[in-house]
């Protein structure tokens, strides 16, 4: 029983930095824009999240300045893709390449010193309670702030104004600009979003996953987030689905070589990235849902009035 709790917290855990950078793009692509440099700003916001901590500010400080690092850098994107029309394929690829590079360079000093891990909330009674309340009550407050951040997400997304509003940009920007919606400035707030909500995925990596800064610690997780959205068909529940699985075939990985099973055990780290995409892929085949979830002007630039 202590084995089974373990892989389900240990899953959940796994599964929230791929959360919070998963339903950033999610938004983003929504809008019509399509951001690759999510891996890029998880390194900003992980390596300025682990450098405030370092430094002895508290962990709120860190994760703030994570989100503002993440954002930051998402605008630069923004500048090139929705003022200067530059190729998105091509400016979230420089902006993967400039965080993994920026974030080696700011890090570089770092070593393995290791920090203050932002620990487990512990509520009076229910988290002595067996089974449940480890598994529902044992995890630490970013985890938590994750799920709210999806049932916000979906909310805003499926049920106000404002998430009709980017969808019908998404679909149809020039339609949307001619019955006098700011297209520009709206994708602009959705991209910048979406850097936020990379900044937290890897400010959690640096300040709760694993407590120490190591280059590139984010190990295509940005890319993982990326596959998700396309692979769910846009649709966040099935990005939650996507993010848990990657999180539970990763912690039974680790319990598998923990075991010593005589597989090797690069095939061992390499298999929750693999078996993400071989079941994403797979729910993927249904063509109707993607046609129907389908930004039809996604990565297609936008210039007001022509």
């Amino acid at each position: 029983m202590d084995v089974a709790i373990a892989i389900v917290t240990g899953t959940v855990i796994a599964a929230t930095p791929l959360l919070f950078a998963a339903m950033g793009e999610l938004v983003v692509e929504r809008s019509g824009v399509l951001n690759l440099g999510i891996e890029g700003m998880m390194l900003i916001g992980a390596v300025t999240a682990f450098s405030l901590s370092f430094a002895g500010y508290p962990a709120p400080v860190a994760v703030l300045a994570a989100v503002a690092a993440g954002a930051a850098s998402s605008l630069l994107f923004g500048v090139l893709a929705l003022t200067l029309l530059a190729n998105q394929y091509a400016a979230g690829i420089a902006l993967a390449i400039l965080g993994g590079g920026l974030s080696g360079f700011l890090g570089r000093n770092f070593g393995a010193a290791p920090i203050e891990p932002v620990g487990p909330i512990h509520v009076p009674v229910l988290s002595e309670v067996p089974i449940i309340g480890p598994v529902l009550f044992g995890y630490d407050p970013m985890v938590y702030l994750a799920l709210v951040l999806f049932g916000a997400v979906w909310w805003v997304l499926y049920r106000t104004r404002a998430g009709l509003v980017i969808r019908i940009i998404g679909e149809n920007p020039q339609a949307a600009h001619d019955i006098g919606y700011k297209v520009i400035p709206i994708r602009y707030a959705t991209v910048v979003f979406g850097g936020a909500m990379a900044g937290l995925g890897g400010a959690y990596l640096a300040l709760a996953y694993t407590p120490l800064w190591v280059e590139n610690m984010t190990s295509g997780r940005g890319w993982i987030a990326l596959a998700l959205v396309v692979f769910a068909s846009w649709r966040p529940l099935r990005v939650l689905l996507g993010a848990l699985l990657f999180g539970g075939v990763n912690i039974l990985q680790f319990h598998a070589q923990s075991q010593g099973i005589g597989v090797p055990s690069e095939f061992l780290s390499a298999l929750p990235y693999l078996a993400t995409i071989l079941v994403l892929v797979l729910i993927s085949r249904n063509r109707r849902m993607q046609k129907v979830n389908f930004p039809a002007s996604l990565a297609k630039p936008f210039r007001p009035g022509h």
